[in-house]
């Protein structure tokens, strides 16, 4: 009785945390990585123009938000294992793709179909089987980690391999990824004894409609969807910007990427612990909203 609630994550619960936040980590390195460079780099393909570049950085987001309550909900009736599999052989096929093509319209069908491989639910799902409640939030943390990690490591490796092998490519690395993805969840990540129940990650049918219509989450939503867009557009108008205005050839853009990074990440800190420490998340959030306004 002792054990269950002893307050160090067990040797399987930290495996299987590392594990899933490597698998996360891995898939968004490779997701990452083509937003700094398919703006400049996408130019060069065939039937190319900024609004065709801005609908291949963003197809992938269409996809992904149209099969994730789907994946999810077939991840509690057949396991989150195949599905898991399924997602990253979806999210490698879409990647082979876009390196095949040699037209702006074949690396859109490649990010499409990137897109549908949309595991994030049934990864949480698989973590909260393999984690008690009381070391889930710390076992999240880690993803979250993982994932701003990857952002980090992306805008600087990205721009570097596509200038080394092309955008084909970087999108063949981004395969590889997701395979190694499949590797870590096959001999890493500790097996369950099933899908466990659990109000945080199951679907519960009823609650769906609520939800969707609670005015908090709603007002949430959409700071996140605005928040996203602007890091999008950026993505589509910044990489063309330093090219043209700025007079920056393409190969050099990782620094100003690898600065910009540094100096946020350093100058969030301070903000964090007094969010944390002192209970005052809001006003750091509004604080941050401000600043992104200035």
């Amino acid at each position: 009785m002792h054990d269950l609630h002893s307050e160090r994550m067990s040797g399987s619960e930290t495996r299987a945390a590392g594990g899933l936040a490597m698998v996360f980590a891995f898939r968004m390195l490779g997701m990452f990585m083509v937003l700094p460079v398919l703006a400049t780099y996408g130019m060069d393909l065939k039937g190319s123009t900024p609004a065709l570049i801005g609908l291949a950085i963003g197809a992938y987001g269409l996809t992904q938000a149209f099969f994730q309550i789907p994946f999810g909900v077939i991840s509690d009736r057949i396991g989150r294992r195949p599905v898991i599999y399924l997602g990253l052989l979806i999210f490698a096929a879409g990647s082979v793709l876009a390196a095949g093509a040699d037209s702006i319209w074949g690396v859109i069908a490649g990010r499409v179909l990137q897109g549908a491989g949309a595991i994030s639910a049934a990864v949480m799902a698989l973590l909260s089987d393999l984690t008690r409640e009381q070391h889930r939030t710390k076992s999240m943390a880690m993803i979250g980690m993982s994932i701003g990690l990857s952002f980090a490591v992306a805008m600087v490796v990205g721009p570097l391999l596509t200038r080394a092998f092309g955008l084909s490519g970087l999108f063949l690395a981004t395969a590889g990824l997701a395979i190694v993805g499949m590797l870590i969840i096959a001999f890493v990540v500790p097996s369950s004894a099933g899908p466990l129940q659990h109000r945080e990650s199951g679907v519960a049918k009823q609650a769906l409609i609520p939800t969707l219509k609670n005015p908090d989450l709603l007002r949430l939503d959409l700071g996140i969807l605005a928040l996203h867009a602007i890091l999008m557009a950026s993505f589509v108008a910044l990489p063309l910007a330093l090219v043209e205005q700025g007079n920056l050839p393409k190969e050099q853009h990782w620094w100003v990427y690898l600065t910009a990074l540094l100096i946020g990440f350093f100058g969030m800190v301070p903000f964090i612990i007094y969010a944390e420490k002192k209970r005052q998340m809001k006003r750091v959030l509004v604080g941050a909203v401000a600043v992104l306004m200035l």
